[in-house]
């Protein structure tokens, strides 16, 4: 996790999430955040009005994305995900806060409260597992359609570099948890 470098950058840094906040709590524990993940159940606090609700998913869940916010309340940066395993690279947020120029600032631990995950939640030590899994996949099915589109090979090679980032903030979510 390179909370650190936001921070420099003059970022404090939320979650977002549809889940209840105990779900939160959970994912906070697990993953041994250092920032918090705020609940907004109907999502009408913030994920409608930054556009990130999912109105085609029956869970009532939101799209994944990135809002960067100026001190003065106007977003500056606007990253959305097609799908739920779809996430902005670090450098590309951490580019655009530099682009601001903002003073270092400091972010309290997280308080976490009653952690209850929820009943799909997958372990902290299942997840490498999985990311393997997912990322032996698409390899197979890059070699399987060679001749599809350069947007094809683009895209499932950007997925395996998103799954090897995800690899590897588990294994710093591991190392935080000892």
């Amino acid at each position: 996790m390179r909370h650190g470098e936001f921070l420099a950058r003059g970022a404090r840094l939320y979650g977002l999430s549809s889940d209840s906040p105990s779900q939160n709590a959970a994912v906070m524990e697990k993953l041994a955040l250092t920032f918090p993940i705020l609940s907004d159940e109907n999502r009408e606090a913030a994920i409608t009005p930054l556009g990130f609700a999912d109105e085609d998913d029956p869970r009532q869940i939101s799209r994944p994305g990135v809002a960067i916010i100026d001190p003065m309340g106007q977003i500056i940066h606007r990253s959305e995900g097609r799908d739920y395993a779809d996430r902005p690279d670090e450098d590309d947020l951490l580019a655009a806060l530099d682009e601001l120029g903002l003073e270092p600032v400091t972010q309290p631990e997280p308080a976490i409260g009653t952690a209850a995950p929820g009943e799909k939640a997958i372990s902290l030590e299942a997840i490498p597992h999985y990311l393997r899994g997912a990322r032996f996949a698409t390899l197979a099915l890059r070699r399987r359609h060679r001749e599809i589109s350069d947007a094809f090979k683009d895209d499932t090679k950007a997925y395996i570099q998103m799954v090897d980032r995800y690899l590897a903030a588990i294994a710093a979510a591991q190392d935080r948890k000892g």
